[in-house]
């Protein structure tokens, strides 16, 4: 099984740092280009900014195949939180902007409308994306084990094994 967890994990890893990175790329774009106005929405995009930047990081070195990576779920289920908050934001900044429903996501082009549909869509697929990752780790480390192997064969240290009778295991 722990297969099928990897083989899992590690698509959704790297899809968590590309859809991190496109939010990350829009909004530095904006931070970049808008430096004299009010310091509130400053504060929302550099908060998306942070979010962004620790799913990057987070994302690269979860993606180090090792099985400990799956007992990270509570930060999984912790950052995709904190990306839907993220896209919480960014709904209530496009809420001010004339470009038509949240649900709307049609980023064709190179509008600013595009730009903010684009970032609040990879932001919300990016906690999407969490979640489905702390699923996977959840399943990793508590998915049932196989109870008849256990019963009949002991593992001593430096992985020697030895006969124990069922009866007296029990």
């Amino acid at each position: 099984m722990p297969v099928i967890s990897r083989l899992l994990s590690i698509p959704l890893r790297i899809a968590e740092i590309a859809f991190a990175a496109v939010v990350v790329g829009i909004i530095g774009h904006y931070l970049a280009s808008f430096d004299s106005i009010d310091p509130w929405p400053q504060a929302r995009w550099i908060y998306t900014e942070v979010i962004g930047g620790l799913s990057i990081l987070l994302g690269l070195i979860w993606l180090i195949p090792f099985s400990s990576g799956f007992f990270s779920w509570p930060l999984d289920v912790l950052i995709s939180f904190a990306w839907f908050a993220a896209f919480g934001i960014l709904v209530d900044a496009i809420h001010h902007l004339p470009c038509g429903s949240i649900w709307s996501w049609e980023f064709r082009g190179d509008s600013v409308c595009a730009r903010w549909k684009a970032a609040e869509a990879f932001s919300f697929l990016s906690a999407i994306l969490w979640l489905v990752s702390a699923l996977v780790g959840i399943w990793f480390t508590f998915r049932k084990r196989d109870t008849t192997a256990e019963a009949t064969t002991t593992r001593r240290r430096w992985g020697r094994s030895r006969k124990v009778d069922a009866a007296a295991t029990a």
